[in-house]
């Protein structure tokens, strides 16, 4: 595959649920047929697995290595596989970034520690420390409402001198800090919220990581198709049209709990969550419905 240095990992890549049979284990074969689709029929030009929408925090290092290894046999040849490593414990985090690189991860998606509030400098050691483990190109994840604790302006510039850290996953919602970013330094911001897809965009980001992409792909594309070629006006209007779905599926409650319930309707491989997620009620699938429905997307009506 082709690589653009301004996008490392490609434009638009999708944050992949991690399908789960009835009974709650790993449906292998149902995720090689989601990426297939997410690639083949939704646009994507990657796949970031086990996430937190991938449910990452409630499976286990085996079964993410075979997910890990079934999407790269089901896509890794026209699209980029993005490893989920990130945990708030170094040594395991190097780990699981060393059994990616085994599997044939084309790069590393490491979120900032949690829970333990690490200072900056022990992020600047954590984030190092991870991509001297590999060979492989890191994607930072900053998403603070998360994890507790931002990857601060400064420290985001110091680790961008690292040759294979090229790439932060942006959800922190500070758009001065993410200017000072882009203009201080070669990292990649890919936009972590879809809600401000555009509005990074708009100053500079080269793509996004998204859980809409699920369902409405394409349509993102089209929007920074039309950024792109100058008409800002109609990439505002097409992001306008998606609000509907960043409200359905990111708002009304967990964005994989929608995600997954979204897919179902669709025909498409997703199955239960896991506990101690909960599973879409008739109520939610009714509103999902008519979220997306007003998006011009409609659901069928599989539970």
């Amino acid at each position: 595959m082709t690589r653009d240095v301004r996008r490392p990992f490609g434009r638009l890549l999708t944050a992949m649920v991690t399908p789960f049979r009835r009974d709650g284990a790993l449906d292998v074969e149902g995720a090689a047929e989601l990426a297939a689709w997410l690639v083949d029929e939704q646009g994507n030009d990657g796949l970031v697995v086990s996430g937190t929408t991938g449910e990452s925090p409630t499976t286990t290092d085996l079964e993410k290595d075979r997910l890990l290894r079934a999407v790269i046999e089901a896509v890794g040849g026209r699209a980029t596989v993005i490893a989920g490593v990130g945990s708030y414990d170094t040594h395991h985090t190097v780990e699981c970034a060393r059994a990616a690189e085994k599997a044939g991860a084309h790069g590393l998606l490491v979120v900032t520690p949690y829970y333990n509030k690490p200072p900056q400098a022990g992020l600047v050691k954590h984030f190092t420390a991870i991509a001297e483990a590999t060979g492989l190109p890191v994607m930072l994840y900053d998403i603070p409402g998360r994890t507790g604790t931002p990857i601060a302006t400064e420290t985001l510039l110091t680790l961008a001198e690292h040759e294979r850290i090229v790439a932060v996953k942006d959800a922190k919602y500070d758009l001065l800090g993410t200017t000072r970013v882009l203009a201080g330094s070669d990292l990649a911001v890919y936009s972590g919220a879809d809600e401000v897809n555009l509005a990074l965009a708009a100053i500079g980001s080269c793509g996004a990581v998204s859980v809409v992409a699920h369902v409405v792909g394409p349509r993102i594309n089209e929007m920074y198709d039309a950024l792109e070629r100058g008409d800002a006006a109609g990439a505002a209007r097409l992001n306008q049209r998606l609000a509907p779905v960043y409200t359905g599926l990111m708002t009304r409650t967990q964005g994989v709990i929608s995600t997954k319930a979204a897919l179902a309707m669709l025909g498409r491989p997703s199955g239960p969550v896991r506990p101690p997620l909960i599973d879409a009620d008739d109520d939610l699938r009714g509103l999902l419905a008519e979220d997306l429905a007003a998006a011009g997307v409609h659901l069928g009506a599989t539970a």
